[in-house]
């Protein structure tokens, strides 16, 4: 694998993660439109696991002082003998919301495998583009104090739903979110938050027991940390955009890339 192709996938990967836009999808997308056929089977899935635990870096690293307030009161006070607060409870609605996404991924894990065709991939980030629109026209009435169980659970199964490539992890969790009644950034910060157990638990389980050759650890290497500091910036662009801005701008993007795919595959450019 060239170094140049790890860095742009883990360029790619980095900033399509916690933009509405798909990870996966992109990561499919640019191998199949450039011919990049170096990563196959085992290695394709370890290398895409490994920059996405890129991104998980970067997000910790943005969000590290919301990290440490949940850890110290949601694992810290307790083994220290006191009880949960609202921050506690918070943290553990966080780790319950990888719930749904896991037992998909653990129980459908061979029929999801069968779901990254190209035009699967360019219907679904149309069709979720559209549903986040109409999502995000909700009213705006909740913050991230009022997070509750059923809330995780609701916005857990939108990450379990995002493991079919083009719909976004980031993208269905703010869907429910928004869906739920919160607002922009208390939607957005609780998906990136929510992505923490979810990816690092999936990252764990899918490298153990994966071997790989010495000669892809340079690329390998190049991807993750990239992939780290694009993760970093587009955690920052998301929340600093959405402070200002609806998702139009990632709905017509996810539109017009879902498009030009159809069209793409209509002719025999590719």
């Amino acid at each position: 694998m060239q170094i140049v192709h790890a860095i742009v996938l883990g360029v790619v990967q980095g900033l399509a993660e916690f933009l509405p836009i798909s990870s996966s999808a992109h990561l499919k997308l640019v191998r199949w439109l450039f011919g990049w056929d170096e990563l196959a089977g085992d290695l394709g899935t370890a290398f895409d696991v490994a920059v996405h635990l890129g991104t998980l870096v970067g997000a910790i690293a943005y969000l590290w002082s919301d990290v440490v307030k949940y850890v110290r009161h949601g694992v810290l006070a307790p083994l220290g003998g006191r009880p949960l607060d609202d921050d506690g409870r918070i943290a553990w609605y966080l780790v319950a919301s990888a719930v749904p996404a896991g037992l998909v991924g653990v129980l459908l894990k061979d029929q999801l495998s069968n779901l990254d065709s190209i035009w699967m991939i360019a219907v679904m980030l149309i069709v979720f583009g559209l549903i986040l629109l109409v999502a995000d026209r909700l009213p705006e009435r909740r913050a991230i104090g009022e997070f509750t169980l059923r809330d995780a659970l609701w916005m857990g199964v939108g990450q379990a739903v995002a493991l079919q490539p083009g719909v976004s992890r980031s993208g269905a969790t703010l869907t429910v979110g928004r869906g739920l009644g919160y607002d922009r950034d208390s939607a957005a910060r609780l998906a990136f938050l929510m992505s923490i157990p979810v990816i690092a638990g999936a990252g764990l389980v899918s490298l153990v027991g994966t071997s790989i050759p010495s000669s892809f650890w340079p690329p390998f290497i190049w991807g993750v940390v990239t992939s780290a500091i694009t993760g970093y910036l587009a955690v920052w662009a998301t929340l600093k955009m959405i402070r200002t801005y609806t998702f139009k701008p990632f709905v017509a993007y996810r539109v017009v890339v879902g498009i030009s795919v159809l069209v793409i595959l209509a002719t025999t450019w590719r």
